[in-house]
C-alpha cells in the first residue's frame, strides 16, 4: 500500500476561539491601573517622518556593530543622515537630539 503524501498535521487539535471574561484583569498581563507605564509605551503623537527615518538610520548604524555614541554619530554620518539642521553629527548633538526625543 501506497502513503499519500499530507500538507497537514491531521493530530493537530482545533483551535477554540477565546472566550471573553467580564471579571477585570482577568485574561490580561496586567492589572488594569496597577501597572507603571514606561515613558516610550505612552507617546503623545504618533511618530513624525523625521523620527522614522532617524529610526531607520538608526538601526543601520547598529546593525553594522555601533555600540558607543561616538560610533552611533560616525555611522549616522556615514549613511547620510544628518542633523535637523542639515550639519553633520557629533557624540554631544547626538545625545541632545536622544534627550529632545524622550520627552
Amino acid at each position: 500500500m501506497q502513503e499519500a503524501p499530507v500538507n497537514f498535521n491531521p493530530y493537530l487539535k482545533p483551535w477554540l476561539a477565546p472566550q471573553p471574561n467580564n471579571m477585570a484583569g482577568k485574561g490580561v498581563i496586567e492589572q488594569p491601573g496597577q501597572c507603571e507605564n514606561m515613558v516610550w509605551q505612552t507617546r503623545k503623537a504618533e511618530p513624525t517622518q523625521y523620527e522614522n527615518d532617524f529610526g531607520d538610520a538608526l538601526e543601520k548604524v547598529f546593525e553594522a556593530g555601533a555600540v558607543e555614541l561616538e560610533e552611533v554619530a560616525a555611522g549616522l554620518n556615514r549613511v547620510g543622515f544628518r542633523t535637523p539642521e542639515g550639519a553633520a553629527w557629533n557624540a554631544e548633538r547626538l545625545a541632545a537630539e536622544f534627550r529632545l526625543l524622550a520627552e
